[in-house]
């Protein structure tokens, strides 16, 4: 809660004046029973048995004091009003600044932090946890002024009132607040293990919404709404259990509350029998008591509050507090290698989370212009090789090197900006076609235009009425997969980057088209480096140098001519595919 505690700093002057006014406004609302009991002891008592009285003086002092009441509870509501506005605006703020710096954070997470917490989760703590941070924020600069003030107010001006009432009426305090602090204990945990549970269900929820098609193409609807009945059953039970806990404060409060007010009518009367006290007095006693009531009841709501905030700040703290990941390194650690080549891979292996390795002793070397391609079976570390390349991951052995620099010693964006990639899973966001080849890069229409010629969608999209202007839906539904594809390569190719990586990102095409994309390539791309992770021969049998990963370890490496001989798994895969043709 400190770190997040933190961002009200700025804002300290303005919360100042806001506390002042909402202090002002207490203390005018708790003036309010003094002054009601004063005109009945003072004015309206002293009256009793007399005959002689100027009812014109006793008339003028009433509306006098009436008046004074009347601008007292204008003052408590103007301030009140006041006050919350203000409020309003600093938990605004400060949520939009908490919530916008973890956006920020969240992005700079490395794809591996990002597995670590889990999409769900991210997504949960920018959305839930935040606005549970919001709404304490907002709470506590109304509440948190107006309801100790109130307490601790009502009690000064009982205890100058009638002291005996005073300590009667204190006496069920400490019950309250060990009541409220033992509950809150309890209550902090739970919620905890509540906010879990909504990342689980954000979990469900996201991986049905991007798996509809599949899941009512394979009939599996029971199946995913039975899963996500079984993980809402889990959140509910949860917050159930918080929920439940956290509200026994409540009954238990009034319960103590109730018999305190009790206890302070019937020793009231007793006083007033004994003519120990004033009417008046028991009057504002009993509307001061109501007043510390609901100032304790306020406080109670304020652990709650603050039990499910605290527990969203340390879930969004632990975002914040992330250390950075993939950081650059100096050259003197990491030297650079003068070697001439373009891209080296030196002897790298690497491991998910440290764990088996999924690539081996990878080594390679390729030229500024050349074309690589990388083919095998599924799960062989094609994509993970790729990855490491443009270090979305560091490697667990080894060195990659870009021009003879340890791409550790390089800045991320100057790294990020050599590369052009058309990845397996890349999205496709909602807007137009040339909004999402250009990717706010400011790319202009004539080289969208270029682009999508050389990736082959410029027929597709010309085709649509609007052109260019298509607006796609999110992931590009209202798209065929060859046109998303194509969609794709012309965002990766209109960067003119130095690299231009592809990965797998034509296996939705036809022969027909994928050959004519190969040949724009070839012709439109020339003096790029090209990457291109395929499952077909045909998209990496023209590359100047071809891998063959199995297993994460590279089985073989040459040209196509040279494969086909050396190469039994490689030339299985060709036969399979093309029957030992060279196909245009």
């Amino acid at each position: 809660m400190k770190k997040i505690l933190s961002y009200l700093k700025p804002h300290s002057g303005f919360m100042t004046f806001a506390f002042g006014i909402k202090s002002l406004a207490t203390m005018a609302e708790l003036a309010l029973p003094y002054i009601l009991s004063y005109i009945i002891d003072y004015i309206i008592r002293p009256l009793e048995g007399q005959t002689d009285v100027d009812t014109g003086a006793v008339a003028r002092r009433i509306v006098i004091w009436s008046l004074l009441m009347m601008l007292c509870a204008l003052v408590a509501v103007a301030g009140n009003i006041t006050a919350n506005r203000m409020a309003a605006k600093v938990s605004k703020t400060v949520a939009g600044e908490i919530r916008s710096e973890l956006f920020k954070k969240t992005m700079s997470l490395s794809p591996a932090q990002t597995d670590f917490y889990t999409v769900a989760s991210l997504e949960s703590r920018l959305t839930t946890d935040t606005y549970n941070i919001h709404h304490f924020m907002n709470v506590v600069q109304r509440m948190g002024v107006r309801a100790p003030i109130m307490l601790a107010g009502g009690l000064i001006i009982t205890a100058t009132l009638d002291p005996v009432l005073t300590a009667v009426m204190a006496c069920v305090l400490p019950f309250i607040f060990i009541t409220v602090y033992g509950i809150s204990r309890k209550g902090l945990p739970l919620f905890r293990e509540s906010q879990k549970a909504v990342d689980e269900m954000v979990k469900v929820v996201r991986e049905d919404s991007q798996g509809i098609r599949v899941i009512k193409a394979l009939s599996r609807k029971k199946y995913e709404s039975d899963r996500y009945d079984a993980a809402n059953r889990r959140l509910a039970e949860k917050e159930k259990k918080a929920n439940v806990t956290m509200s026994a404060s409540n009954p238990v409060m009034t319960f103590f509350m109730n018999l305190g007010l009790t206890a302070v009518v019937f020793a009231g009367a007793v006083r007033v029998n004994a003519s120990l006290t004033e009417p008046g007095k028991i009057v504002a006693f009993i509307q001061y008591f109501t007043l510390i009531s609901m100032a304790m009841l306020a406080i109670s709501r304020l652990f709650v509050i603050f039990s499910k905030a605290s527990a969203s700040s340390q879930r969004v703290s632990e975002i914040l507090d992330t250390p950075a990941d993939l950081e650059i390194r100096s050259a003197e650690e990491y030297p650079n290698k003068e070697n001439g080549h373009f891209i080296e891979f030196d002897n790298v292996s690497f491991a998910y989370n440290s764990t088996k390795n999924v690539l081996h002793n990878i080594s390679f070397t390729l030229e500024k212009g050349q074309s690589l391609g990388i083919i095998g079976a599924t799960g062989s570390g094609k994509t993970t090789l790729l990855a490491l390349l443009m270090r979305l991951y560091d490697v667990t052995e080894g060195a990659v090197y870009v021009e003879g620099r340890d791409i550790r010693t390089i800045p991320r964006e100057e790294l990020h900006s050599l590369f052009g990639a058309a990845m397996q899973n890349d999205f496709i966001f909602a807007g137009k076609i040339n909004e999402n080849i250009d990717f706010f890069r400011g790319i202009s229409d004539e080289d969208i235009r270029a682009s999508a010629v050389t990736a082959q969608a410029d027929g597709f999209i010309t085709g649509f009425e609007e052109g260019y202007d298509r607006v796609l839906t999110s992931k590009g539904n209202n798209l065929s997969g060859g046109q998303r594809q194509r969609t794709l390569i012309s965002r990766a190719v209109a960067g003119k980057s130095d690299v231009l990586i592809l990965d797998d990102s034509s296996s939705a095409l036809d022969y027909r088209t994928d050959s004519a994309l190969r040949t724009a390539l070839k012709r439109d791309t020339a003096g790029r480096t090209t990457v291109v992770v395929a499952q077909r021969v045909s998209s990496v049998m023209s590359c100047d140098k071809i891998i063959v990963l199995s297993e994460g370890r590279i089985s073989a490496m040459g040209t196509h001519e040279h494969l086909m001989e050396i190469s039994e798994e490689y030339r299985d895969i060709s036969n399979s595919q093309m029957g030992g043709a060279v196909l245009d």
